[in-house]
């Protein structure tokens, strides 16, 4: 094992991020519709996230992207809430500590930007993601916000800032 290193989206990483959330999605048996899969942004995340108030983070070990994840403002909102978006890990990246960083990364950054709010969306079966995100102050709530296209994704959560 090398070191661990969580850094920046860079132009040259969107192939790898587009493979690893497509290849996590598929061994966790997500739909593909509904969900992360099928958003035509995935083969673009450096483009989609290289704008005010977002940023996305890679965490790679030996030169290879292991997981990602990043914030932006909640789509189809006008509130002042950021979404954590995109966020996976491959296998050998779990249970080692790596979401809690990555996490608490994204939580500075959406502090950095002012915003007030973060939420997120889920499937009802990562429970071990969900285990952390409450660990890091995240709420359950009823219904979803904003517009995310993710109807796949019938768990909503939101942390305040």
């Amino acid at each position: 094992m090398g070191a661990v290193n969580i850094r920046s989206i860079r132009k040259e990483d969107n192939e790898q991020v587009a493979a690893l959330i497509r290849k996590v999605l598929v061994d966790l048996g997500a739909p593909k519709v509904g969900t992360a899969y099928a958003d035509v942004t995935l083969d673009h995340m450096f483009e989609n996230y290289d704008k005010p108030r977002a940023s996305y983070f890679v965490v790679e070990e030996n030169e290879t992207i292991l997981g990602c994840a990043g914030i932006a403002q909640l789509d189809n909102s006008e509130d002042n809430i950021c979404e954590l978006q995109k966020m996976y890990f491959l296998e050998e990246a779990r249970g080692r500590g790596i979401g809690s960083e990555m996490l608490q990364k994204c939580l500075e950054k959406a502090k950095e930007f002012n915003f007030e709010e973060i939420y997120l969306e889920t499937m009802p079966y990562m429970k071990a993601a969900q285990k952390l995100y409450v660990r890091m102050g995240f709420e359950y709530i009823d219904k979803p916000l904003g517009d995310t296209g993710h109807y796949s994704c019938p768990v909503y959560m939101l942390a305040k800032l």
